[in-house]
Formats: C-alpha cells, sequence, structure tokens
C-alpha cells in the first residue's frame, strides 16, 4: 500500500544463521525417550522386519545400547520385556527374576542415573492372550483384578530401580492404584508417566512384532475411539487427579489436535509416543527413495514438539541426537 513501507517475512528466513536465531520451536536430545526391546534367552540383537533398524536386545546388548543413548544425552528410555513364556495371568511380568525386571537392573547398574530409566506397566507383552489385563471366564478384561495385578507390577519394578513407571493397559483407576501401592511399599520417589490418552489405533502393527504379541482381537473395550476428543480431556484429568506425574498422547501424528489440547488444560508435562507404524511408514518410503528419511526425522519431531509434546517416545532418538549435533 502507498505511503507504507513493505512488509518483508522472508528477511528473517534468508541464511541458516538467520533462521536459526528466530525459530520458535527446538527440538533437543533431552526431549526424546527411545523405546527399547529386551527379549529373554537371546545371546546377540534380532532385527524387527517391520521396525527397520529396530532390534530386539539380548542383556548384553541392552546395556551396551542403554550406555550409548545416555551418552547422546537422550532424555530417557522406556523398557519393554519380551519373555520366551506366557500364561493366563502374565505371571512373568511380575516376577522379579522376570525378563524386564532383571534388565531394569541391568539398565540401572550401567547407566545408574545418567538418564532417565523408565519401564512398560502392561501386562500385554505377559499374557498368552495378549490382552493389557486379565479376564474373565467370558473372556472379557476383567478391569479390577487387573489393577491388582498392576499393583504388584508396579512394586516389582520399582524394586528393581526404575525411576518413572508407564502405565499403559487403559484400566480405570490404575494410575491411583499404582501410586497408593508404590507408596504403601516405600517408593515414593518412583514417579508415572500415564498412557492418559491412548487410542485403539491401527498404527501398532509392527510393534505386536517387536513384543511376539499373541492378541487375537482388538483392544476397542479399553482403548479410545479415534473420533473422541472430550474423553481424552476426561482421561488425562482423571489420571492427574489420581497422582500421575506426567501424561502422554498415544498415537502422535495422527492425534496432533488431541496432543494440543490435552497440553492447554494441563500443568504436568505431556508426552507423545511417535509409535511403530509411524516409524515404519517413513522408513518404508524412505528406502524406496520416496522421502528424505533425515529430513523426515527432524520434521515429524518438530511437528510433536510445535503441537504441545515436552517428551517424545521415538525409535528415531539416537538418529535426531545424530542429526541434531550435525
Amino acid at each position: 500500500m502507498a505511503g507504507y513501507p513493505t512488509v518483508r517475512p522472508r528477511r528473517l528466513r534468508r541464511t541458516p544463521a538467520m533462521r536459526r536465531l528466530v525459530v520458535e520451536t527446538h527440538v533437543e536430545p533431552s526431549n526424546l525417550i527411545l523405546p527399547m526391546f529386551v527379549k529373554e534367552g537371546l545371546t546377540e540383537p534380532r532385527p524387527i522386519s517391520s521396525l527397520p533398524g529396530v532390534v530386539q536386545h539380548s542383556r548384553e546388548s541392552l546395556r551396551k545400547a542403554a550406555a550409548e543413548a545416555a551418552h547422546a544425552g537422550i532424555g530417557g528410555i522406556m523398557l519393554f520385556g519380551v519373555p520366551t513364556t506366557r500364561d493366563e495371568t502374565g505371571s512373568a511380568g511380575i516376577d522379579p527374576d522376570g525378563i524386564l525386571n532383571v534388565a531394569i537392573r541391568d539398565v540401572v547398574a550401567e547407566v545408574g542415573d545418567a538418564t532417565v530409566i523408565m519401564s512398560d506397566l502392561c501386562l500385554d507383552e505377559f499374557t498368552s492372550h495378549g490382552h493389557c489385563g486379565l479376564l474373565t471366564p467370558d473372556g472379557a478384561v476383567d478391569n479390577d483384578a487387573t489393577l491388582a495385578a498392576y499393583a504388584s507390577m508396579a512394586v516389582a519394578q520399582a524394586a528393581a530401580g526404575a525411576h518413572v513407571l508407564g502405565p499403559s493397559g487403559m484400566m480405570d483407576g490404575q494410575v491411583g492404584v499404582v501410586r497408593r501401592a508404590l507408596d504403601e511399599a516405600g517408593y515414593t520417589d518412583v514417579a508415572q508417566l500415564a498412557y492418559a490418552v491412548k487410542y485403539a489405533s491401527a498404527f501398532y502393527g509392527p510393534f505386536r512384532e517387536a513384543v511376539e504379541s499373541a492378541l487375537v482381537g482388538d483392544r476397542k473395550t479399553y482403548q479410545q475411539d479415534p473420533g473422541n476428543v472430550r474423553e481424552s480431556l476426561r482421561e488425562v484429568a482423571l489420571d492427574i487427579a489420581e497422582g500421575a506425574d506426567m501424561v502422554m498422547v498415544k498415537p502422535a501424528l495422527p492425534y496432533l489436535d488431541v496432543l494440543t489440547k490435552v497440553a492447554e488444560a494441563v500443568d504436568v508435562p505431556v508426552a507423545a509416543y511417535q509409535v511403530s507404524g509411524e516409524y515404519a511408514m517413513v522408513e518404508a518410503a524412505a528406502a524406496n527413495g520416496w522421502l528424505d528419511r533425515d529430513r523426515v526425522i527432524l520434521e515429524t519431531l518438530t511437528s510433536i514438539r510445535r503441537a504441545g509434546a515436552q517428551l517424545i517416545l521415538t525409535y528415531w532418538a539416537m538418529d535426531a541426537a545424530r542429526l541434531l549435533r550435525a
């Protein structure tokens, strides 16, 4: 318009240095949490076909990978156990000598407090039916019986040395039950990262290969419907009232709108899980030359941070740390 100076937003995009100066959203290695799988009985890492670059670790390779993650400045690691045998009650998840609890002790011995050691608190990896809880005689998930199992599992993981527990089964009341069990056992400093918003998503497929899930059917009776948002905010409010120290939205990219609403509604740290299907799609496209893998990794992580996540669980944590240092 005549008489007005020319407004040129592109002045702030002119050079890499200028773009770095004015960037609004930063991703740092300390924002990232690396999910890691440990398989009972392995003597060397085993590749996961649907998650290129991700492995089921042996106990020894897990220790080494955890040390590398700590050295890279990764904010935390989330451990998942894969047992050799399963039963109806998921007893291997509660057994102090079960693979997940042994792995927690291994990693604590290796890295101590150099990174935050988290453990998945759910029965699905350990049950012969693949559900996240105990079943009634007619095959439905028994919410309250499952809570009692979660309490025992929480104490076992805390005793093994986990800094943060991740109750992920979407049972009503799970955060409160776990908090009481931890406090009564003297583990008052062990925190909870509550999977408060976990959708019944089609993006979990590769994860189920990673944990060798025995699930037949689905989890729609306890995970959330993808069309719902208000339900997510209600779940988050309940978990915080029960003592959640942090809350999480899962998956990440298909639910960025939900992530933003959650981040705006709470005053605790918010995490998002960039799940296996998100990872696998990009890896497949990059392998075909359709995407620039490194650029997509950083762009997706930035979008999740921009939407409101302080913490991001991602299988690209080590790759991202390398790229962010470059």
